[in-house]
């Protein structure tokens, strides 16, 4: 039988965490357990600091002022 850790690579870790707030992100995020709120945490973390590189590099890239975007926004039918 597989549990969900088949999913993917689980870490075995031994933190030391502020229970309060394990409770209010469980409360919050309608989890079913402590593990679920923490992966969606850092789940929530990473996306954050990828979309802050992206928004960072934002304007940095020149574009061709030639450059026709349209033919490529049409949908064949």
């Amino acid at each position: 039988m597989c549990s969900s850790l088949c999913d993917f690579d689980a870490v075995a870790t031994n933190l030391a965490l502020d229970g309060d707030l394990i409770e209010r992100a469980k409360l919050l995020g309608k989890h079913r357990s402590k593990r679920e709120a923490v992966d969606e945490a850092l789940r929530q973390y990473v996306a954050s600091h990828e979309r802050r590189r992206l928004l960072e590099r934002f304007g940095t890239v020149e574009m061709d002022p030639k450059y026709d975007y349209k033919p490529g926004r049409s949908r064949a039918r």
